[in-house]
């Protein structure tokens, strides 16, 4: 099919391959952030670093800017070639690959820190655009199929990817161990082969996906030529103000879904070692025992999240999509509480496959409602914005953390896990506020 003789108001139906391919890229988006968030606090403590919560917050810092100007930059920008959204995937592609292959030859911690600023901004230059490019293609009854065909790339790359230190070393006898302030052999392996598969799988997506040109090109042609750079950052900022209400309504879902996220990446794997494990001794062999099985816990919830990726379009067919996302919520909350109950660390995959739950429904169901309450002009804008409401809970995460962790909870971080349990239990009651005024599902 010629996607490019069709516009955005004549949407067809896409076949599998085609939402197979135009999806592909988040495959490789996400090895980029499973890799993140299962090593990031590990290399930190590494090097020495001990305010771990508060080392995270160079990344959302930057969000803050980055996605809403990418998602304006990108509804502005036209090509016959090259469209609109790829060519932002492969400039955040390329800038993330090169992240990977860096940051784990940091030497000292203040460049870990600058690193992760650049391959979080650089990894979300690449995801928000392909966010907005479902709503671009997909009519309104493929929307659902089309974000859980992202959730399920993620799911997939993620479980590879959290897994990879882990294989390195108990399939390939790689090292996990270094001497003191030196990342391992198999961590920094594992970066390696995320940066090449990160490139590699967003241009098959650029490869392989028509875009649809603008209903008007005269009118399209208009307003950019009208807006300045300055026209531009304006227009962003006022944009917030007047976000729809659908969107508002899910940003305090979002606001406690992400809190919750964002306590468990950043302390399950000192909460882990000291509590099922019994050690703070970064260099020990026990600590990196713990730390890797941090790594298979997390390939388990996103194992689990790709299976339940292609099963949630029935569930809201069945009922609907905030009643699905309610349960998915609640399911992953009591997950993360969990883990204060259990001794045996074989017995969290139990916890994860919980979170993978709602993890699956956290990566597709708050974009197939939003989707359908923005203007099509603006989608990737309001898709940019909608990144706020992962970054700000991240934000205010990384500030009270580590707060609560040393001075609430006496350094236990198994309590971290807890708190973040309940934000998630909290966020799936919310979701019953929001409004879906497009309740068409596939």
């Amino acid at each position: 099919m010629a996607q490019t003789l069709q516009t955005a108001s004549t949407k067809p139906r896409l076949g599998f391959w085609q939402i197979w391919n135009m999806n592909f890229g988040f495959l490789g988006i996400q090895f980029g952030f499973a890799l993140q968030n299962a090593n990031v606090s590990r290399i930190f403590e590494t090097l020495g670093g001990t305010e771990i919560a508060l080392y995270w917050l160079a990344a959302p810092v930057t969000g803050l800017l980055v996605q809403p100007v990418v998602g304006y930059l990108s509804d502005r920008t036209w090509h016959p070639v090259f469209g609109r959204r790829k060519p932002f995937f492969m400039i955040g592609a390329l800038l993330a690959s090169l992240s990977l292959l860096i940051m784990p030859n940091s030497s000292v911690l203040w460049m870990a820190v600058g690193m992760l600023w650049i391959m979080d901004s650089s990894i979300n230059i690449s995801m928000e655009p392909f966010r907005a490019l479902v709503g671009d293609l997909l009519p309104s009854s493929q929307r659902t199929s089309g974000f859980a065909f992202q959730t399920f790339f993620i799911g997939v790359g993620a479980v590879v990817a959290s897994a990879l230190p882990w294989v390195l070393t108990n399939w390939f006898d790689v090292p996990n161990t270094a001497p003191a302030g030196e990342i391992p052999p198999s961590v920094k392996w594992a970066f390696y082969l995320g940066g090449v598969v990160f490139f590699l799988t967003v241009l098959w997506t650029v490869i392989k996906t028509k875009e649809y040109p603008p209903e008007d090109m005269d009118a399209f042609e208009r307003e950019r030529n009208e807006t300045s750079f300055w026209t531009g950052m304006q227009e962003t900022v006022s944009g917030i103000f007047k976000m729809p209400k659908t969107m508002l309504q899910l940003a305090i879902v979002q606001f406690f879904t992400w809190f919750a996220l964002f306590s468990m990446w950043i302390f399950t794997t000192p909460a882990i070692t000291s509590h099922l494990y019994h050690t703070t001794d970064k260099a020990s062999k026990l600590y990196n025992e713990g730390a890797d099985w941090v790594g298979i816990l997390f390939a388990v919830y996103n194992g689990v999240s790709a299976i339940a990726a292609l099963l949630l379009p029935t569930l809201a067919r069945k009922t609907n999509r905030k009643m699905t996302h309610l349960i998915c919520l609640v399911i992953g909350g009591l997950g993360l509480i969990s883990f204060y109950f259990i001794s045996d660390p074989k017995m969290l995959i139990f916890s994860m496959v919980g979170v993978g739950i709602a993890w699956a429904s956290i990566l597709s169901m708050p974009y197939a409602i939003l989707a359908g309450s923005l203007p099509s002009n603006r989608m990737g804008y309001y898709m940019g914005v909608f990144n706020f409401f992962i970054v700000i809970p991240q934000i205010v995460a990384g500030s009270l953390l580590d707060f609560f962790n040393k001075d609430v909870f006496g350094g236990e971080s198994i309590y971290v896990l807890v708190l973040g349990g309940c934000s998630m239990v909290l966020a799936g009651l919310l979701t019953l506020f929001v409004k879906d005024v497009d309740e068409a599902v596939d």
